[in-house]
């Protein structure tokens, strides 16, 4: 099996940058996949294996988002949230990265042996550990070291209490890096870590484009415009623009149209990818300055 994977090791040119300023770099990396991915910005998103449907949409939403930006979402291919996060990131259309709590010739949990195979056909798997190193329980706490070290920024998608992803959190917090967590049903158990974070000074993700503008991504134009926008249009960017988010009323009043229309026209732009619109209002989504 050792014939079927490859390492690299810190002080070479393809050690990410970023994992060299934590305080225990790992000395060697096994990987299949795509080395060139680990030249992609990169966020991670982590959450508890037993997930509930919201806490799964969310990681999956969320992952998707960041994806389709250009961004590529690290995690750990656990069962629940970071399998989420990983199909949403592949649905995304950008590369997406797996860190193993194991040898990469052993798939933990079995049960997602073909999406480890699509993330080594599509993205990176990774792991500090040899191939043949079985998963244990000391395994997973240490990686996640590396899931944080990776990326700029670490979203907790659905965490209880006792989640392994609040590792991962206090890791990054401890890497300098900026922690998200998806608020969550405060009557609900499988919520109480994310709220616990947000409480502790974690950001709250309450719009999913907020993580990119915090961290200066920006999502591919969706074609030459404002060339392409009608005059109507652009004036509505204008708008949107000058206050970076404006609520449907306001958009009417600066176009001189119904309430009606002004959504009309922001549907238009949110197809053509120039704005995001979310709780009723319209954000700038990848406005490029001329």
């Amino acid at each position: 099996m050792m014939a079927h994977f490859d390492s690299f090791e810190t002080g070479d040119t393809c050690y990410p940058a970023l994992l060299t300023l934590i305080a225990d770099p790992p000395r060697r990396l096994w990987y299949r996949g795509d080395l060139s991915v680990l030249s992609r910005p990169r966020v991670a998103i982590v959450g508890s294996r037993k997930s509930t449907d919201y806490g799964r949409w969310a990681a999956h939403t969320i992952a998707k988002r960041l994806s389709s930006s250009g961004v590529c979402v690290v995690s750990g291919m656990a069962d629940g949230i970071d399998a989420a996060a990983h199909r949403g990131a592949l649905a995304g259309g950008s590369p997406t990265i797996a860190v193993f709590g194991c040898g990469l010739d052993i798939c933990f949990p079995k049960s997602n042996r073909e999406l480890m195979k699509e993330i080594a056909r599509r993205g990176l798997l990774l792991s500090e550990y040899e191939p043949g190193t079985r998963p244990a329980k000391y395994t997973f706490p240490r990686r996640n070291r590396i899931i944080s070290g990776l990326s700029v920024a670490t979203v907790v998608a659905e965490a209880g209490v006792s989640s392994g992803s609040l590792i991962t959190a206090e890791c990054a917090l401890e890497q300098g890096r900026e922690v998200y967590a998806v608020p969550g049903d405060i009557n609900r158990i499988g919520s109480i870590g994310c709220n616990k974070l947000i409480a502790d000074g974690a950001r709250p993700l309450v719009f999913i484009d907020d993580i990119l503008t915090d961290l200066g991504f920006l999502a591919p134009p969706a074609g030459n415009w404002p060339e392409s926008l009608s005059g109507e249009e652009q004036r509505a960017l204008a708008a949107v623009r000058q206050q970076g988010e404006i609520a449907y009323d306001r958009l009417a009043r600066a176009l001189g149209v119904s309430v009606g229309a002004a959504v009309s026209v922001a549907t238009v732009l949110e197809l053509k990818g120039v704005v995001h619109i979310a709780a009723g209002k319209v954000f700038c989504s990848a406005v490029p300055q001329r």
